[in-house]
């Protein structure tokens, strides 16, 4: 695993010393990298909702219901 050395602000190190008092992570590295891993997934999710937009800009209208397209975008996350 690469190391890295990192400045925090220190509110934001409080509150990182807070989450690891509570137990909710062993160390701050593991929750650092638990965020990291969440803003990954929702950057994911980002681009994949910019694509069908996209998409959908290029490919004019469509026939479905509101009801179908939330369903259609539901199944596919």
């Amino acid at each position: 695993m690469a190391r890295q050395s990192i400045s925090f602000t220190q509110p934001n190190d409080e509150w990182l010393k807070k989450q690891v008092d509570k137990k909710e992570y062993s160390t701050k590295s593991e929750l650092v990298n638990d965020l990291i891993r969440q803003a990954r997934k929702q950057q994911r999710q980002i681009d994949w909702i910019s694509a069908k937009l996209e998409k959908a800009e290029n490919s004019g209208f469509t026939n479905l219901s509101k009801e179908q397209i939330l369903a259609e975008s539901k199944s596919l996350i």
